[in-house]
């Protein structure tokens, strides 16, 4: 074999390992540089809490306020679309993809509101993280718990579920003052579902987003 054709065997070689040994470190680092799920959702919690605090305006109940806060937030760790899917339940199967995307915009907004009213509610209140558990998925699942001390009365749990996906542990469901949000909907969805199909459960958030969206936040859970 000739010296110059050997170089660029060579050379060929090295940059490939340079290549293969890139990719490894940036797996790697990816994924030390993944936040814990308990970590996250503490984090999330103690800067939503100390915005709604010390905002005047979302402490007298505004809803503009409050709810751009959860959106910019809450909202970019959240599974909508797992979440609406446990929601509807064996009728998630059955609808089409557009029915889909629509179900997933119109319960995201319900979220949205039933997150801020409990935010709104426990903004003066202290939240208490306990330690971590691991969900019903495996080691990809996991439940984050807390407790909120109420002024009166005992304290209230605060969970939440999560899963890791490829971009970071995301949020499915959470527990609003005791009731985990999922399984709140499901029945009431399935009952809309049976009375007018996948459109009548649509057509229904529809309408009740419309009322949201007219000053009835505060009691959207």
């Amino acid at each position: 074999m000739r010296r110059g054709k050997r170089d660029f065997i060579s050379v060929s070689v090295c940059i490939l390992l340079v290549c293969a040994l890139n990719t490894l470190f940036s797996q790697a680092h990816g994924q030390q540089a993944k936040e814990p799920p308990d970590a996250l959702v503490k984090r999330i919690t103690q800067d939503l809490l100390d915005a709604a605090r010390a905002d005047k305006h979302i402490h007298f109940g505004t809803q503009g306020e409050l709810l751009d806060l959860v959106e910019a937030k809450f909202l970019p760790y959240v599974d909508f679309q797992r979440m609406t899917s446990l929601a509807v339940g064996r009728f998630w199967r059955d609808a089409t993809p557009g029915q889909r995307k629509a179900l997933t915009d119109e319960f995201r907004t319900q979220v949205i509101y039933a997150y801020a009213a409990t935010i709104w509610e426990i903004r003066d209140q202290k939240v208490v993280f306990q330690p971590m558990a691991p969900g019903d998925g495996g080691p990809d699942d996991a439940v984050v718990r807390s407790q909120v001390t109420m002024t009166h009365g005992q304290p209230q749990e605060m969970d939440y579920r999560l899963e890791n996906l490829p971009e970071g542990w995301r949020i499915f469901d959470f527990e609003i003052l005791g009731k985990w949000l999922v399984e709140s909907y499901k029945g009431s969805f399935a009952s809309e579902i049976n009375k007018g199909g996948i459109d009548g459960l649509i057509k229904s958030l529809v309408e009740k987003n419309k009322k949201l969206a007219a000053g009835g936040w505060k009691t959207s859970k």
